[in-house]
């Protein structure tokens, strides 16, 4: 029986978060693949993977509710829209939704912590940790904070 071809959102807000997430792009090669991220003053370079954009999303900004909502609903358009079988996460908060969305669906959810993060959790992965199918760290040393976390390696 031939492989099946999974379909992969590879998810991650702009600057460090999505330079990390397109480290993955051998991945999203062998795979039907799709990029969900932020929209910002900037252009991101996809390399020529099909791109969806969500409403940046501060957590200090007193607009976090409404954006939060719009990316939510956005998402859940997406989700219908392409039905991926996983999503990878880098993160953060405005990719938090796909991650509800796909775990609400029984979808894998995959979440690579931020290589930043030597000693110390970031937000979002604190909160994914609890439902992650799998939950990977890019430092040994947090493996004392996420003990059921998978550590490889960096992905640089």
């Amino acid at each position: 029986m031939k492989n099946k071809k999974l379909k992969l959102c590879f998810a991650a807000s702009t600057g460090g978060h999505f330079e990390q997430l397109m480290m993955l792009k051998p991945l999203m090669d062998k795979h039907d693949s799709f990029i969900l991220t932020e929209k910002t003053l900037y252009a991101v370079n996809t390399k020529g993977v099909r791109t969806y954009y969500l409403q940046q999303v501060n957590r200090k900004e007193k607009t976090v509710v409404l954006r939060l909502f719009i990316n939510v609903l956005k998402s859940l358009v997406v989700f219908i829209k392409e039905r991926p079988d996983a999503v990878i996460c880098t993160g953060v908060l405005a990719m938090l939704p796909m991650c509800l969305i796909c775990k609400v669906f029984r979808k894998k959810v995959i979440y690579i912590e931020s290589f930043a993060k030597v000693t110390s959790a970031t937000k979002s992965g604190k909160l994914v940790y609890k439902f992650a199918d799998q939950f990977y760290v890019q430092w040994e040393s947090m493996l004392k904070i996420y003990p059921n976390a998978i550590y490889l390696g960096g992905i640089y």
